[in-house]
């Protein structure tokens, strides 16, 4: 009995201390760049390893709104990451309910097709995408830029969001259908709110992919005005430039969002799995 206890101390100690290593292999980079944020000068160099000991100032912050374009590359990220996660949730959605609930002609030969397209990386048509662009003006453009995206998600975000409908039983439609309802009607108050789990999950992959993506904007975008965030943070540390507390603090803004959507999502996620269509 005294050697189970020895025993189980013991492992009890190494898991706690592979959590704390853990946790600080995890915790350390973030607190570097939020200290290199806050620390006065310019170059990564001069930075101490240890978090904040290299002192405290918010100038930083003061130069990318007032000596930068970051404002710009901010709002235009956020255009771009918003209109395709919108986009992609419009579309995907209607297309999986047209998929999920109706036959017709071709019906298996589309969804075949978009397997297909997922299996080919989009680096591979980088030449065609960026010729289409330029022969429809749409170079430098942040709506050309959502086109990409949308294209690119959709056929997994159809074959994703039709799996999760084919779950939900057919019998809720055919309820509504004797109540009188259409099928639009029947999609948005009665299939939608039953798919909102993986509603909010899509809208979190399709925002996030976006967001700070540097292939594609590279590849459409030219003008410094109309550049995103991950290339107007890039040019902070390229070979002409060493600003890498400029950099640093807009890192730490760029996460921002994504901690406000996640607090936002994260409740009707957790409540939306745990309830169910039907009740006995």
């Amino acid at each position: 009995m005294r050697i189970d206890k020895v025993r189980a101390a013991v492992w009890t100690t190494v898991v706690i201390i592979g959590c704390v290593m853990l946790s600080i292999v995890v915790i350390w980079p973030i607190l570097f760049t939020l200290s290199s944020a806050v620390s006065p000068g310019r170059s990564a160099a001069s930075l101490s390893p240890i978090p904040f000991a290299n002192g405290f100032t918010l100038d930083n912050f003061s130069k990318l709104f007032t000596q930068t374009l970051y404002p710009q590359w901010f709002l235009n990220s956020f255009i771009i990451a918003a209109c395709t996660c919108i986009g992609t949730l419009v579309i995907a959605s209607l297309s999986a309910y047209v998929f999920s609930r109706f036959s017709f002609t071709f019906k298996g030969s589309l969804l075949t097709s978009m397997i297909v397209l997922q299996i080919f990386p989009s680096f591979v048509g980088m030449i065609a995408v960026y010729v289409i662009l330029m022969r429809i003006g749409a170079l430098d453009t942040l709506w050309g830029l959502v086109l990409v995206y949308l294209a690119g998600n959709l056929p997994y975000s159809i074959w994703l969001v039709k799996s999760y409908l084919d779950t939900i039983p057919h019998g809720l439609d055919e309820a509504a259908r004797l109540d009188g309802a259409s099928h639009l009607r029947t999609f948005a108050t009665i299939i939608m709110p039953i798919a909102k789990p993986i509603l909010i999950f899509l809208a979190v992959t399709t925002f996030a992919a976006p967001w700070m993506d540097f292939i594609f904007p590279k590849l459409v975008l030219r003008s410094p005005e109309m550049q995103t965030l991950a290339l107007g943070l890039v040019s902070f540390v390229s070979q002409k430039n060493s600003d890498f507390t400029a950099f640093a603090a807009g890192a730490i803004i760029v996460a921002i969002p994504f901690m406000i959507f996640f607090l936002v999502t994260q409740k009707s996620l957790i409540t939306s799995l745990s309830t169910g269509a039907l009740k006995e």
